[in-house]
Parts: structure tokens; C-alpha cells; sequence
């Protein structure tokens, strides 16, 4: 069974950096998509970034957010630069592999003004 576990969420200054990190158990990891999504409050959660097998990376946060993972670790990164106040949101980890879909349980990135 995959278990996502998210850390590195805080408060930080707009212009400052985070660095999110999810490490995952079990065996599937290398072989499968992963992704970090955010949910502000009121609002639907969205695709940030996500990387495949392979590391193909698709962004939607582009210039500012760099996606990375860690096979040998078995953990995937969101560098998060010149942060923004609109970043405010509860940021999930996310893992897909054919029927399997596991989210992690979100870790809160603040950025004030």
C-alpha cells in the first residue's frame, strides 16, 4: 500500500522560497506519475506540476516552480521561487500508476505581502 507523506510547508514573504518535499512508501514509485497540486481556500484544487516515468515534466506554475523527484529516495520536490500571495494554498503530493491513485495529506505554504 503507497502512503505519501508531504513536509516543507510555512509562512514566508512574498519573494521568498519553499521547498516541498513528499517522500512515498512502497515499491511503485519510480514507475509512476507524480504530482504536486494545490487548493486555496474556495477554490477547486489544480495541477502545480507534475513528473513521469522518465521525467517528463508538465507545469502549470512555469518559471517559478521546479519539479523534481529522487527514484533512489523515493521522493518528489517542488522548489517554489518568487513566491507570490496568490500561492497561498494547501499544497498535495500525488501519485498515479494505472488504477492506483494515492494523495498525500497536504501541507499548508503561506506567503504573506
Amino acid at each position: 500500500q503507497v502512503q505519501l507523506v508531504e513536509s516543507g510547508g510555512g509562512l514566508v514573504q512574498a519573494g521568498g522560497s519553499l521547498r516541498l518535499s513528499c517522500a512515498a512508501s512502497g515499491s511503485i514509485f519510480s514507475i509512476s506519475t507524480l504530482g504536486w497540486y494545490r487548493q486555496a481556500p474556495g477554490k477547486q484544487r489544480e495541477l502545480v506540476a507534475e513528473i513521469l516515468p522518465g521525467n517528463i515534466i508538465n507545469y502549470s506554475v512555469k518559471g517559478r516552480f521546479t519539479i523534481s523527484r529522487d527514484n533512489a529516495k523515493n521522493t518528489v520536490y517542488l522548489q517554489m521561487n518568487s513566491l507570490r500571495p496568490e500561492d497561498t494554498a494547501v499544497y498535495y503530493c500525488n501519485l498515479r500508476r494505472n488504477f492506483i491513485n494515492v494523495w498525500g495529506q497536504g501541507t499548508q505554504v503561506t506567503v504573506s505581502s
